[in-house]
């Protein structure tokens, strides 16, 4: 077997996939920065209010990330039954949880803006927006499920097809409907709702063959589901610190002296988010291939899938520092309309463009040990990782911020990402208890 040629077969369709997000998240950030006179303010107000869906969306995350590593321990030990076993319960635990956040709105939405510091245009924005909690979550579970299925393909083709759906739609309703942000929220509902329909007939054309009969005794049964939910739980706290990070970094934004930052941090995030996406298909591909490899006790296969997958996410990570280095200017004069504002907003970025350059050598090991501790299903070292890098997160913010204002925050969030691969490797005693599982 070509382990290079597996990974990429894996990794590049889910850098594809991964690569449509931060591309809507940039189409959007440009549609709100060319609509209105203010583009600092709506900008900022959709910063916030997406700001909230990601808090919501990455806290859910878990989803996904529990069937992976299951379901692809269940593929490369060939058991169909419980492949299908988990598509069932990712996708019953997708629809509780998405009727919850419909019914809960209210409350987690109110909340959400007073800590955010939301205004009015961000309360619309939400309210809009809301009715694609559903559908995300879904696409959530159809997305792992599929990973651990070995397939990149369908997630890559569900993911271009929302993410055309959203940029048309978003363009149609902002300015052809003059709806501004809110469009852009009607166009995220129509869009997500779409992908749930053509994941649910791929899967179909895809797998109909090996998929078994549903039998709700083995899908309800305690033990499977004692590991599926803690495997979920781990993952739901690990999630919930990197939330919580993110959050923290939009909301210091927000309140600090100078207005602008919030646009500027926003801006410089979107660029960071771009690398971020990339190294994530990669992180797909060791998900499942270390979850399968360990399903059928394949050790040499094992070590080459992971050391292909720190040597290819290393690579990517080398190509966006010399892409932000030359290029940062023009990625940023994307996102807002040429006027003096722009070109102030610009510059004011430069201070800070140092963050964005060195962040994706800090960040290799952290996505690609996240995606081999959720194959190998190792999600207690990852949360413990995380628990730690979250409290040096906070203790190098607050610590640094009265000596070198932003800088602080961005400096927190570098050695924060750099943390948690170093300690993941640590905490798995150099990968040997991932490597132990396949005796």
């Amino acid at each position: 077997m070509k382990i290079n040629r597996e990974i990429l077969r894996l990794a590049l369709p889910n850098i594809v996939s991964n690569i449509t997000v931060p591309l809507m998240g940039l189409a959007s950030t440009a549609i709100a920065g060319h609509w209105g006179a203010d583009s600092t303010k709506t900008i900022g107000a959709l910063a916030i209010g997406v700001s909230i869906f990601n808090f919501i969306y990455w806290n859910c995350s878990f989803v996904r990330m529990g069937t992976s590593g299951l379901t692809a321990q269940a593929f490369g030990a060939g058991n169909f039954r419980e492949c299908t076993n988990m598509l069932v319960r990712a996708l019953v635990v997708s629809v509780v949880i998405g009727v919850l956040m419909v019914l809960l709105q209210y409350p987690v939405g109110e909340a959400a803006l007073w800590v955010m510091h939301g205004d009015e245009m961000t309360r619309a924005y939400y309210y809009a927006r809301i009715w694609a909690v559903p559908a995300g979550i879904l696409l959530f579970g159809f997305n792992g499920w599929f990973t651990g299925m070995q397939n990149a393909v369908i997630p890559m083709c569900t993911a271009i097809t929302v993410n055309i759906i959203h940029v048309a739609c978003s363009l149609w309703f902002a300015f052809g409907l003059d709806l501004g942000i809110v469009g852009i929220a009607y166009a995220s509902v129509l869009a997500q709702w779409m992908g749930v329909a053509l994941a649910l007939g791929l899967l179909l054309w895809k797998f109909r063959r090996i998929l078994t009969p549903v039998i709700w005794s083995e899908i309800l049964d305690w033990r499977p589901l004692k590991t599926f939910f803690t495997i979920n739980r781990d993952i739901i706290l690990r999630t919930f610190c990197i939330v919580a990070v993110y959050t923290f970094f939009t909301g210091s934004s927000a309140r600090m002296d100078d207005p602008t930052l919030l646009a500027v941090n926003t801006l410089l995030l979107e660029l960071f988010t771009l690398f971020s996406y990339m190294n994530d298909g990669l992180a797909y591909a060791a998900e499942a291939l270390t979850g399968r490899f360990i399903g059928a006790c394949n050790a040499g296969a094992l070590r080459k899938s992971i050391r292909g997958c720190l040597f290819w996410g290393m690579g990517v990570s080398i190509v966006f520092v010399g892409v932000y280095l030359v290029w940062w200017q023009g990625l940023l004069g994307l996102f807002v309309s040429d006027t003096e504002n722009a070109t102030h907003i610009i510059g004011m970025a430069g201070r800070y463009i140092i963050w964005i350059i060195l962040i994706p050598l800090a960040c290799t090991m952290p996505f690609i040990m996240d995606g081999i501790m959720v194959g190998a299903t190792e999600t207690r070292i990852m949360r413990n990782s995380m628990f730690l890098a979250t409290a040096a997160y906070f203790a190098i913010y607050y610590e640094f911020y009265r000596f070198i204002g932003n800088n602080a925050l961005w400096l927190a969030f570098t050695l924060f990402m750099f943390l948690r691969g170093v300690m993941q490797y640590y905490l798995s005693d150099r990968l040997r208890t991932i490597y132990d599982k396949v005796y």
